[in-house]
This record gives C-alpha cells, structure tokens and sequence, in this order.
C-alpha cells in the first residue's frame, strides 16, 4: 500500500490554515520525489471529527495522526516520518489522564467509542475525487440495486433496517418511502434537505463538504425504487464549499454514469439539481424547504396532506436529510440486519451529533443509539472545559430542551430525549458549565426562534413574541409572580396551535428550563439576582476593602477600566463604566471581588 498523506480541509481546519499546509506537503513532496522510490500521495479531505484539536494530519499506513499542524511544521514531518519512519513527537496527541503522547487517532479517548457509518468516508477521500469514493466501495450499492433488485424490495429492506430520519422527527424512512411508492402519480421527486440552520450545528454541513457521492448515491437508490426521475438538494446559503463539492460530485456523476440517462446502462433515469437556500431557518421545516424550491416565499404549509401525496410542485415527493441519505447506500451494501443490530429497539443504528460549547473535546461525532449523555460529554467530550461543573446540554437546536445533570446517564435515542422534554433534532449539541445562567439560555432561544418565525401563524408569530417579552423582563429585575404560570400556559398554547415543527417544538427550551432550573427563575423574580453572574441588569460587583490586598491585578485586567485605585490600598469599581464581564472575580486572588 502507498504512503498517503491526508491533510484535513474542513471548514473548521481550512480556517486554521490547512490549505496552506497542504500546498506545503505538495510543494516538499515535488521537489523530494526524485529522491525517493515511490511519493506519497498528499489528499485533502474533508473533516475528521476533532475540531478543536485541527487542523489534522494522518499518514496511511503508518497510523500517524498529527493534530494542530503549522505550515512550519511541514518540513520536520516530511524529514523525520515520510524519510525516516519516525514520529514528530509534539505533534501527537496528548492524553491527560495517561499522560503520554498517543500516535493513532483510533486510540484516543475522542475516536475509540464511535461508530462510523455516516462518517465512514469522511476524513479518509478526497471529497473532490471520484475515484476515491470508488476505492471505497463506492456506488456499489446503485449498482446492486438496478441489477438485483425492484423498488419494492429496496423499500422492505430499508424498512427492516429499522432506519428513522435524522433530520429531527425521526419518522420511520422505510414507511415513508413506501407510502409514496403506493401512489400512482407522476413524476415523483427525491429531495435532500441540507439547510441545516441550528446555532452550533455542522453535521450536514461536514458530511455535504466531505462525502458528496455518498449523498448523490443514496438519492439515486431511493429514485429508482420510486420511478422519480429528478432530485433536488436544498443547500444552505452560507456553505460554499458543500455547495461547490457537492456540485462536483454530481457533475462526475452524470460523467461516470451514476447519473443521468440510462443510468448503468439500464432504463433508469435521474438527475440532480442543486438550490440554494434563501438564508431562512423556517426552510429547513419540509414543506417551507419545497416552497422555497418552487421559487415561493419559504413559508410552511399545514400537513394534512402529506409531502408523499402533493409536495413538490402537488407531486409525490420524499425528502430526507443530508444524514438519512447517507446510510441508504451502506444499508443496501450491508444489508438491514446489520444495521438493525446497532443502537436501540426503537432507535437503530447511529447518529451524528456536533459537540460544541463548555466541552474539552468540541467536534464531530457519530456513535450508536444508546449511548449515554455522560459517555458522549465526559468519555469523548473529554468533560467540561477547566474542569467546571456540568450544569446542562441543550439538544435537538433551538427548538431542544436543557437537559440537566440528574439525567445525564440517560441514554440518547429519539424516545428517551423526547420523554426527557428534549428532542433528537438533527444533532445539534451544546454542553453548559456552571457559569450558565438558564433563563438567559431560554431567552437567547426565544430570542432566535422569535426572528426567524415566518410570521404566517399567530401562535408562533405573537406566542414566542410575548415568551421573549416576559423572560427579558425577569432577566432585567423586572419579572413576577405570575410570569412563571403564564409562560407555561403560553408554551402550551404555541406548542398546540401553531402550524410547523418550528412553533409546536419553540416552547422546549422554555419548558425544560422551567421543569428542571426552576429555582433560578425564582431567584432571579423573587431576590433580582443572576445565580451565574450572566444577566447584568441582576449583577453588581464590589471589592471586599478588608479582603483587598492592593495587588493591581484587577485593575490591569478590567477590559474598559472601571477599577482604580493605589498599589497596596483598596481599589474601587466604577459601576456605572463596569461591563459585568466577571474578570475581575476570574483574576483575583484574594476572593476580594464580590457580587451584591
């Protein structure tokens, strides 16, 4: 097997300057090649997982994984493991806990409890390279199925694998096939949602920039079983290197075959189209998204008719996300029986969630259903950020519930989060210290989801409004008695009445904040104080004269200097130029800083 050199060029390692250490590796290897039998191959691929530890480096076959690379550290890397064999010692993982320097990424804490399905290819191909999807089994599975097997097979056996769509709503993805495979109306449509919008989400986002074909692949499997000759992808404005490799691997698609008239040679036929999104958080909701398609203002329409009888243009259309697609071809390759033997009775196989906020180990991560809460956040989360107190993970996007400490060995599937409060959402995933203020969490929510509602129903529209209106006042010194009891009355009303998933589903971080950190909100109404120091019309500091042992180092810290005072004698804080930032209470030594 050739040396290759896999150079990470996600979104998150291409901002930390990994093309430029790409460019490098090609430029030494060019220039070394005559001095050696065979050169390495240098790919750029898409995201391996560890965002916070990038950009990443791995060298097949050697298993050598190299994390926070610099283009300076380019020339050592070449020298001392693609000439020599050896390892660049610092550029290796460190394991805290092991206190050692681990040279495979498999065995880190971070890689050795995941299961790669979705992610299979990602981190490993070049996403630019159709013939790296190839070596990889790739479109195998389209291959199978047009000389194997008829659509009512394809569909049973996606129905067997037990598969739900991991878009959010988790509905069974073979029922929903079949249900449109039953009616007798044409042309049908095939179409990928990758109009992830969720703050701190960017699974769709990284399999899209790093795994193309397997998209292209999947919908191509779900076209012939349905007879639709046309697809479309719906991405997301602000991806512009998902939109361009995606793009890429459609056209090298309909090149190769894989696409377009007489597909492999059979009577089957089928096209891509991609469409951008119009920058709406209401069009990743399905019917707003086929709306948005057809050149329509991105509004959600109610679903008493389904999008498997009348989506698309009043046609038979199913629609799934960027993740379900993914594992269509890996079903049909491995058959449902693999599958269905990973994650839960209810929740099969795995998921990919973005784990972000106050983690140590901030990435992509895909594990089988089941897992727990504390496997995900302190075994491959690595544990909170400086050794913190946990104090909440919101899950499911904006539209999720905060779930607490108390349930942290719960396991995550769509039923136990959903009973939880929570939901499963695409994979949305933000851990919260003990410096979270909970109600200033529910009122950045609110706050989202308020200007991101199209607006076309009442109960979403006025209901989130008037949510916002009331939790800014208790964070403001100005809440009541009563607001407690009227928020949950207006979540009820919002969540029943309202017309799309984003209104019945806004109510959840207001909910679950109230189910289980209700005494904050209490404490906030009843003495006009900020538990986490966070809301700063509740938070006033003052230095303890007693205490104060004229150090300075506040002073010196305080970003907009609202400390003075002489070295040695008590320093004062200006309350009215004061920022509320905390540093002044992070810096000091003497715990003089103090909160009224």
């Amino acid at each position: 097997m050739s040396r290759k050199i896999l150079v990470c060029c996600g979104t998150g390692c291409l901002a930390n300057g990994s093309y430029e250490i790409y460019e490098e590796f090609c430029n030494q290897i060019s220039k070394m090649s005559e001095n050696i039998e065979v050169s390495p191959q240098i790919k750029s691929t898409g995201c391996n997982g560890l965002c916070e530890k990038g950009p990443i480096v791995k060298i097949i076959p050697d298993d050598i994984t190299y994390f926070h690379v610099k283009k300076d550290d380019v020339t050592e890397i070449v020298e001392k493991t693609i000439i020599k064999g050896r390892t660049v010692e610092q550029l290796l993982y460190y394991d805290e806990d092991k206190k050692q320097r681990i040279k495979s990424y498999k065995d880190t804490n971070f890689y050795k409890k995941q299961v790669k399905i979705a992610l299979k290819n990602i981190g490993e191909i070049d996403p630019y390279n159709i013939d790296d999807y190839l070596e990889k089994d790739g479109y195998e599975a389209l291959k199978k199925v047009i000389k194997e097997m008829n659509g009512e097979e394809i569909i049973d056996e996606i129905k067997k694998s037990g598969l739900r769509g991991r878009g959010g709503a988790g509905f069974p993805t073979g029922l929903k096939w079949e249900s449109c495979f039953k009616i007798n109306n044409f042309p049908k449509y095939v179409v990928c949602n990758g109009d992830e919008g969720d703050p701190g989400a960017f699974m769709d986002r990284s399999i899209m920039e790093g795994d193309p074909h397997s998209i292209v692949e999947g919908m191509a499997i779900c076209a012939y079983a349905l007879g639709a000759k046309e697809g479309y992808i719906y991405i997301r404005d602000e991806y512009g290197l998902a939109l361009k490799n995606m793009q890429k691997a459609i056209d090298d698609a309909k090149n190769r075959g894989y696409l377009g008239n007489n597909v492999l040679g059979s009577n089957f036929t089928f096209d891509i189209n991609i469409v951008r999104g119009g920058g709406a958080f209401v069009c990743g909701e399905s019917t707003a998204l086929m709306a948005s398609i057809e050149g329509k203002v991105g509004e959600p329409r109610a679903k008493y008719i389904r999008s498997v009888e009348k989506g698309l243009w009043e046609k038979p259309t199913i629609l799934n996300n960027v993740e379900t697609w993914v594992n269509i071809p890996q079903i049909i390759l491995k058959g449902s029986k693999w599958f269905s033997s990973i994650g839960t009775e209810n929740s099969k196989g795995t998921k990919v969630f973005s784990l972000v906020g106050k983690v140590k180990n901030t990435g992509l991560v895909e594990v089988p259903m089941g897992i727990t809460l504390r496997e995900l956040i302190f075994e491959i989360g690595g544990g909170i950020i400086d050794d913190k107190k946990f104090k909440a993970v919101q899950t499911g996007g904006p539209s999720g519930g905060c779930i607490p400490e108390q349930l942290l060995d719960l396991q995550i599937d769509f039923d136990t989060l959903a009973e939880a409060g929570s939901m499963m959402g695409s994979g949305g995933m933000i851990v919260m210290d003990e410096q979270t203020c909970m109600v200033d969490v529910a009122k950045y929510y609110l706050s989202f989801l308020s200007e991101e509602s199209c607006g076309k129903c009442i109960p979403c529209r006025e209901g989130i409004r008037r949510m916002l209106e009331i939790v800014t006042d208790i964070t403001e010194g100005k809440g009541k008695q009563h607001d407690i009891e009227l928020l949950e009355e207006i979540s009820k009303t919002v969540l029943e009445a309202s017309l799309c998933g984003l209104g019945k589903t806004a109510p959840n971080p207001v909910l679950t904040t109230l189910k289980y950190f209700k005494d904050e909100y209490l404490e906030h109404i009843n003495n006009k104080r900020c538990p986490a120091r966070v809301c700063k019309k509740l938070t006033t500091y003052y230095i303890d004269r007693i205490l104060c042992k004229g150090c300075s180092l506040c002073s010196r810290k305080c970003p907009v200097g609202a400390i003075t005072g002489e070295k040695r004698k008590p320093f004062v804080i200006d309350n009215e130029k004061c920022i509320k930032c905390g540093t002044c209470i992070d810096v000091c030594n003497f715990g003089a800083v103090k909160l009224k």
